[in-house]
């Protein structure tokens, strides 16, 4: 039985809440927004065109689409790529729902391999042995900003002939191998959600170096309206719509590109702010026998959008549930990336997933914790994590 934790008058670490992931917005973004409510241009127009062009330079990619949200690129990826019902899609249930639900809602069916403890990302070396004749498409995830190994998995990919869809939504920044993270595959999606490094609220990217794609892409994301009906209320003359695909409301709309544009600006400089605070973070809990640290492995850039910490359980009385809810009573907020998807109600019900078939997904599910990591930050909101994180540990150590 773990024990509950007494202040005996004393204070918390913190008087208030820290949150978890508060997004950094500075005067440009503010302006920004101002500036497109008095426009009179509010959905999706010529910000949205601004923050894709900036967005496909920054990355080094030919083709890009803003949309709604991480998801809605992800969908849309499977959607014109072809994969229907009857079809196999490879992921991993270390991983958001999002990644797993667009393949249902495409009609096939996700196929999860376990990840790699180091990375967490998915193991490279048991993807072939998920491979069968209706295998379609590979969906990695570039778990909290530290980049799956491309090389093995487009080598795997292409030997197979499978598509490749990058979920990138915690991976803006990140490289691999000195190359841009989503300029692997066949397709990528990055998130611009309220936490991620770059948010415009909600909000995401679908990118892609073939041109045919992303222009598929881009009429099925508004209903199907065919090309020509984007300029129907343009200065060059009314145009008709037309229908030419049943399809879907995913478009981003400019109050989200103001957003999105001076956060991408930013991007580089809020970088190494994260970065000092992951290494920050490294230096203070490297000794402690009562947690591991994230590993890096590779030649890689990691984005920095996640600090996530395992408790160690044999070392500890309490579960990690209640490690958070100790910190959270320090008022540090934390998250958990992720619960083990196979084992939510749906997934398990529905493919009879069960306990102990992604072993190494279990072990992190059941002892992750993701710590506060924003440029928002100030030196001491970091050592009030590193106090707190120490204080419950030292509190519950057996």
């Amino acid at each position: 039985m773990s024990k509950k934790l007494v202040y005996r008058g004393e204070k918390p670490i913190r008087e208030n809440f820290l949150s978890f992931s508060a997004p950094l917005i500075g005067d440009e973004e503010i302006k920004e927004v101002v500036d497109t409510l008095k426009s009179g241009w509010l959905s999706t127009g010529p910000r949205t065109k601004q923050f894709e062009e900036e967005f496909k330079n920054y990355i080094g990619v030919n083709h890009v689409l803003a949309l709604n949200s991480c998801t809605a690129g992800l969908s849309l990826a499977l959607n014109v790529l072809g994969i229907k019902v009857g079809d196999e899609v490879i992921t991993t249930p270390m991983t958001f729902a999002a990644t797993a639900n667009v393949i249902i809602h495409q009609g096939a069916t996700p196929v999860f391999v376990d990840v790699d403890m180091d990375t967490q990302n998915i193991d490279t070396s048991k993807i072939e042995d998920a491979i069968t004749s209706k295998t379609k498409a590979i969906i990695p995830v570039h778990l909290a900003g530290h980049p799956c190994e491309m090389d093995k998995i487009m080598d795997i990919a292409k030997r197979h002939n499978l598509y490749v869809i990058e979920d990138c939504a915690h991976a803006v920044e990140a490289e691999y191998k000195g190359k841009k993270i989503g300029t692997f595959g066949d397709m990528a999606a990055f998130s611009f959600y309220a936490t991620k490094n770059l948010t415009t609220g909600e909000g995401g990217m679908l990118i892609s170096n073939n041109e045919e794609l992303i222009e598929k892409a881009r009429i099925r994301s508004l209903h199907g309206m065919s090309k020509d009906a984007w300029k129907r209320f343009s200065s060059e003359g009314f145009k008709p719509y037309d229908i030419v695909y049943p399809g879907f409301k995913y478009n981003m709309f400019d109050l989200q590109s103001a957003l999105g544009i001076h956060q991408l600006r930013a991007i580089e400089r809020n970088l190494k702010r994260r970065e000092e605070i992951y290494l920050r973070y490294n230096q203070a809990f490297s000794d402690l026998d009562f947690i591991s640290i994230p590993h890096e492995v590779g030649d890689i850039k990691h984005s920095r959008h996640l600090y996530r910490i395992l408790i160690n359980l044999d070392k500890l009385s309490c579960t990690r549930n209640e490690f958070i809810d100790f910190l959270q009573k320090e008022n540090i907020g934390v998250g958990v990336h992720y619960t083990a998807l196979h084992l939510t109600e749906y997934y398990k019900n529905t493919f009879n997933f069960s306990k102990g078939m992604f072993s190494n997904t279990e072990f992190i599910s059941d002892r992750t914790i993701s710590l506060p990591l924003s440029p928002a930050l100030s030196d001491q909101d970091v050592e009030d994590v590193i106090n707190a994180v120490k204080k419950v540990g030292d509190y519950h150590k057996k």
